[in-house]
């Protein structure tokens, strides 16, 4: 296997791969008098599994072109490159006017694999690269012969950052090539929700013998929600909402994606001590600076619907119209499969199993699937929302304090006396309405809002949300240092300053901003991915600027630039993270 990038100047064509084994990496050059070794080339793409990052949509165009019998001279293939990079068209539609067709190389592409859409360089950041480095000569530039060392150089670096994407990636990239061999197909470059839509269209083609398309949603589409059945409000505010919601007609935008009417997105629900929001997405209490604890007698609980959206849409019988009733038999069969394998050990299969079903879901909201059906995404999200707000409607009728509620769950507090009336309650809901609930006992809860939180459970470990979780793919570090001192203190009452004086991981004190157009850094131009800490050694006024603009890059006053990750500095500003941790403290209302 190796992993291959590409660089495209005017005058300069360059292919790097690094063979993963070996870690032996491999230039191919082009540039005046020298035409690219297409032997070469042609080598690394038919002997070995290739892998990139957006390769698909760039890289792998540019060496189908570069490998053509009558092949694109350099300058050519940079006309190619700014069409792919400034086109709106996609793709295929780029590939069919340049009459050009990539073969079927053996390639995984890692873009649609990673969380979110971010750049290769903001991974790497968040991935603790040791180097974080954006394109050291302008695109529109052309390279001298001193020059050619620099790109390569730069290649290199993006090369070993795709490496440690990768390695992060890779039991995700394992499980779907377990499931390629499983189904006959190539999963390895889809993302959940696409590996969903080819699964179930590909079972369901199995099944009926029907070739299924993406449905025409004609436009000034508009539909109502329907009322689920399973819905029943004692009080008249909450009824009323309801009727107000099954006489909505939702509309679509130009997208393709529900509009929400605007007096849901602007009223807020008031149920006992606390307030709640609906939204397309989810339902979400409005909770600010809070801190619960469980002592004197009380009792904090997180109750999670299992499988919330699988379960709705099962129990409401909702079928995108691309596939009709065929969908819910393949639907309740696998939910059948998944909990088989889940009991016999078979991890590959029920972990494929579980993104097919939710990520299905996923792509009721997207017009350009065949999955695509807006007014089931209405039907699963509005249910359960509603579906919730029985629930606490009901749990507060009892006396019984919901202090958080978010998308598929509630926090409650209550007496130990009370227990046995929540048990019956959450019992009687679940009958009511057939989804399944699962408690877990908190001994605390601070809340900044209702999406950053930390939890600790009774037995001592830490549930962490928003700025609380751990570190991941999915989120730019900021300061990591502060939230673990925070969440420390909380769990365990250790001093903030212990945990920040303790740690000698620089990674823990970064920050990572994406800045458009790049940053400046006393007049170093530092790139549009930065990473930085807060240094002794610089003013507190002194900060990193926006190149275009000059404007401040959002908390780098007193930040020094840490591109390159070496050991820990000496100038680490500790007093800084220390304020930042005690702030925090009071805004999760914790004293």
């Amino acid at each position: 296997m190796i992993i291959i990038d590409t660089e495209i100047y005017s005058d300069y064509f360059l292919v790097s791969a690094l063979n993963i084994e070996t870690g032996k990496i491999t230039h191919i050059e082009a540039f005046d008098g020298q035409p690219i070794n297409k032997r070469r080339l042609h080598t690394l793409m038919t002997e070995y599994v290739t892998m990139s990052f957006n390769g698909n949509h760039f890289d792998l165009p540019l060496i189908a072109a570069a490998l053509k019998p009558h092949s694109y001279s350099v300058a050519q293939l940079k006309k190619l490159a700014d069409t792919i990079i400034k086109s709106t068209e996609s793709i295929w539609r780029i590939l069919k006017a340049y009459e050009l067709r990539v073969p079927d190389w053996d390639h995984i592409d890692l873009i649609e694999v990673a969380p979110g859409q971010s750049s290769l360089k903001i991974y790497g950041g968040r991935l603790n690269a040791p180097k974080m480095q954006d394109l050291p000569i302008e695109p529109d530039a052309s390279i001298k012969p001193d020059e050619r060392r620099v790109v390569r150089e730069y290649c290199e670096n993006d090369l070993h950052t795709t490496h440690l994407l990768y390695k992060a990636l890779k039991p995700q990239i394992d499980l779907r090539v377990d499931m390629g061999a499983q189904y006959g197909m190539d999963f390895r470059s889809l993302s959940d929700a696409q590996i969903a839509e080819k699964l179930i269209t590909h079972e369901l083609q199995k099944i009926t013998g029907k070739e299924y398309r993406k449905p025409e949603v004609k436009d000034g589409f508009a539909f109502k929600y329907r009322d689920p059945k399973i819905i029943t409000f004692q009080t008249q505010d909450l009824q009323e909402r309801f009727d107000r919601l099954l006489a909505e007609r939702w509309q679509l935008g130009p997208n393709g994606s529900v509009q929400m009417p605007a007096w849901l997105k602007e009223s807020r629900i008031k149920i006992g001590q606390a307030e709640y929001q609906m939204g397309i997405g989810g339902l979400h209490s409005c909770e600010q600076r809070q801190c619960i604890r469980a002592d004197g007698g009380m009792v904090l609980a997180d109750y999670d619907v299992a499988s919330y959206y699988p379960s709705i849409i099962m129990q409401q019988q909702l079928a995108p119209n691309a596939f009709g009733k065929p969908f819910l038999t393949l639907y309740q069969s696998l939910i059948r499969r998944r909990l088989e394998a889940k009991r016999s050990g078979d991890k590959v299969t029920a972990d494929t199993l579980k993104i097919t079903l939710n990520g299905s879901f996923g792509k009721f909201g997207s017009k350009y699937s065949t999955l695509y059906a807006p007014e089931l995404l209405i039907q699963t999200t509005i249910t359960g929302q509603l579906a919730l707000l029985m629930l606490i409607e009901r749990l507060e009728a009892a006396g019984v304090r919901v202090v958080s509620a978010n998308t598929d769950g509630i926090v409650v507090y209550h007496s130990e006396t009370q227990f046995d009336a929540v048990d019956e309650i959450t019992f009687d809901w679940m009958l009511d309405t057939s989804y399944q609930l699962e408690r877990t006992a908190y001994s605390v809860i601070a809340s900044r809002d209702v999406n950053n939180y930390v939890a600790v459970r009774t037995d001592g470990k830490i549930k962490g949300k928003g700025i609380f979780a751990p570190a991941s793919l999915a989120k730019n570090p900021d300061g990591q240092i502060i939230y673990t001192a925070v969440a420390q203190h909380i769990a365990k009452g250790t001093p903030i300053e212990d945990t920040i004086h303790g740690c000698t991981d620089l990674s823990q004190f970064v920050t990572i901003r994406r800045v458009q157009g790049g940053a400046v850094w006393r007049h170093e131009r530092l790139g549009k991915a930065v990473r930085f800490y807060h240094s002794t050694a610089v003013s507190p006024d002194e900060c990193i600027h926006y190149a275009t603009n000059s404007n401040r890059v959002p908390n780098s006053g007193g930040a020094r630039p840490a591109m390159e990750l070496c050991g820990f500095p000496n100038d680490v500003n500790h007093a800084v993270y220390i304020k930042a941790a005690q702030e925090l403290l009071q805004e999760v209302g914790y004293a």
